[in-house]
């Protein structure tokens, strides 16, 4: 149980002989009785006044379109093995989905969550309300803040949800043009890509879904900070993207 604590210190003794049964009032706990003490009983005095903590909640149900999934742990270590300290660990975007809602209406449908529980997902970086309960971080966010459901370790095999697309980001030049080699730091950062896997395409107003023009194999040009991005285990990289984020289809 949580305390408050208060210490009185009794260094200037010598003015009196005791201190006088007397009552405290605390706010939270209301009065707290210090009994008879006689000089140099003690160097200090120590009141612990307990307060009352409301119960720690063991069950969240996410409503309507939202979903309740438990954040994986941070990685602790590079890929080569180096520790990282907490400030250098980069924030999970993925998790288990450990509750669902029980969907929304579009239309005159009733469209259901795009994920079961069970499900291991990716999330949007910024998506959602963070909480934690039976010592675990969770999130709760809308069912569109999923980007896919992996269903391996491998990025490459995520599948994507709603409008969301699943792009192999094309190596950056390491030379300009007169040749010079270029740092990781001065590359600049592809905008285009090659199509691995698109989703079933978003909801229309009665809530059936429109598939994507976009399909597997285009190499396509895409806003250039838009997205989320991923590193794959072969050290390629990966950005999932909104399909309105594509600009162009290349050939």
């Amino acid at each position: 149980m949580a305390t408050s604590q208060v210490t009185a210190s009794l260094r200037n003794l010598s003015t009196f002989e005791r201190i006088q049964p007397s009552t405290l009032r605390f706010p939270s706990v209301g009065h707290v009785r210090i009994g008879t003490l006689r000089q140099n009983s003690f160097p200090s005095l120590v009141v612990k006044a307990a307060t009352v903590v409301a119960p720690k909640h063991t069950t969240v149900s996410p409503l309507g379109d939202r979903v309740l999934v438990k954040i994986k742990d941070a990685e602790e270590k590079t890929a080569g093995g180096i520790l990282l300290p907490a400030t250098a660990q980069s924030k999970p975007q993925g998790g288990e989905v450990v509750a669902v809602g029980e969907g929304k209406s579009v239309g005159k449908n009733k469209v259901d969550i795009s994920v079961k529980t069970g499900a291991q997902v990716m999330y949007s970086k910024y998506a959602g309300t963070e909480v934690e309960f039976n010592g675990s971080k969770h999130l709760i966010l809308k069912d569109d803040d999923i980007i896919g459901i992996l269903e391996t370790d491998e990025v490459k095999d995520l599948k994507p949800l709603n409008d969301r697309v699943l792009i192999k980001v094309a190596d950056a030049e390491e030379k300009t043009a007169g040749g010079l080699l270029l740092t990781e730091a001065t590359k600049d950062k592809p905008s285009i890509g090659t199509v691995i896997a698109v989703g079933p395409g978003p909801l229309d107003e009665e809530g059936n879904r429109k598939p994507l023009s976009i399909i597997p194999g285009n190499t396509v040009l895409y806003s250039k900070y838009a997205g989320n991005d991923f590193k794959g285990k072969d050290d390629s990289n990966y950005i999932a993207l909104r399909a309105s984020e594509v600009m162009a289809i290349l050939s």
